[in-house]
């Protein structure tokens, strides 16, 4: 089995299992989540690899991590996750990427990202639930952070944090490449 469809297995098996445990029906996620209910049924069936986006929204709605959406196996109380089974979840062709490393969703869903933005290059995010929080340490280059509208410049060497429940983006405006590590806080589901 490749791992896009291991990832899409997995991904079905545990959005119905979330889904299950928190009682939501297809409609109610759809609500919640802004993803229509015939691509709720298109993953939960494994017949499609959706965006980040739509995994985004759909883990925001779910009140559970990326990590957990994505995980294909329960781990004991330490959980290593090596670097060939960190999740790339976006990429373009020009080298930028994103990966999940881990996540946890003891205390509310907690993530830690890696990201790679070539130059010229950015992804945008869509609001996170209020009370998510982003930490981020730039490594290398000068990542162009833009919250609510605002770009802020971090260089490299520069940590920083913000609340994620505005429209928000990651961009490289420079012409070296940006490398960030990154924590994602989610609130749990109430």
């Amino acid at each position: 089995m490749s791992d896009l469809d291991q990832l899409t297995q997995s991904l079905a098996r545990n959005l119905k299992r979330w889904r299950g445990e928190r009682g939501f029906t297809l409609d109610a996620l759809a609500a919640r989540s802004g993803v229509s209910r015939g691509m709720i049924i298109q993953i939960e069936q494994a017949r499609t690899n959706p965006s980040v986006g739509t995994t985004v929204k759909l883990a925001d709605a779910l009140g559970v991590s990326i990590a957990t959406l994505l995980d294909h196996e329960q781990g004991p109380q330490v959980r290593l996750v090596p670097e060939e089974q960190a999740v790339r979840m976006w990429s373009t062709d020009a080298g930028s990427h994103t990966m999940l490393l881990v996540g946890t969703e003891k205390r509310g869903p907690l993530e830690l990202w890696s990201w790679r933005l070539m130059p010229g290059e950015g992804s945008a995010s869509d609001p996170h639930p209020t009370g998510t929080v982003e930490l981020l340490h730039v490594t290398a280059g000068v990542l162009t952070l833009v919250v609510d509208g605002e770009p802020h410049p971090v260089p490299a060497g520069t940590s920083g944090v913000f609340e994620g429940n505005v429209p928000h983006a990651y961009r490289n405006d420079g012409t070296e490449v940006v490398e960030l590590i990154m924590a994602v806080s989610i609130p749990p589901v109430e």
